[in-house]
């Protein structure tokens, strides 16, 4: 089974750092571009970072510019974030994103977007 599993969250202080994880596991063949997104309640996910799969070219919300960066390993299907300088209004829960390439029972290249499970933030003042 496909699955994209997320790790790294947690509670720090304003000011603190945290790295986020994602690997995609099962049948890969190959990963697309990859991202991490971000929601808090009553709020629409938002982009925070995405990277591509063959330049390597990253994008980042302005938000966070300049303390976050996104980063992948192709060996092992993975992105990370690593954020620094949080801030209160960074408190969200984090989604990571990612176009990934398998090979179905009929032995075809098959692409399919799939979103991880989330993990916490928390930016305490």
């Amino acid at each position: 089974q496909v699955q994209l599993v997320e790790s790294g969250g947690g509670l720090v202080q304003a000011g603190g750092s945290l790295r986020l994880s994602c690997a995609a596991s099962g049948p890969i063949l190959s990963a697309g571009n990859m991202g991490w997104y971000r929601q808090t309640p009553g709020k629409q996910r938002e982009l925070v970072a995405a990277i591509g799969s063959r330049t390597g070219r990253t994008n980042y919300a302005d938000s966070v510019k300049g303390r976050f960066t996104i980063s992948r390993d192709n060996a092992k299907n993975t992105v990370y974030l690593e954020m620094s300088d949080l801030k209160p209004e960074d408190t969200a829960d984090y989604y990571c994103n990612a176009r990934l390439y398998y090979s179905d029972s009929y032995d075809r290249i098959r692409p399919g977007d799939y979103w991880g499970q989330g993990t916490q933030v928390t930016v305490s003042s």
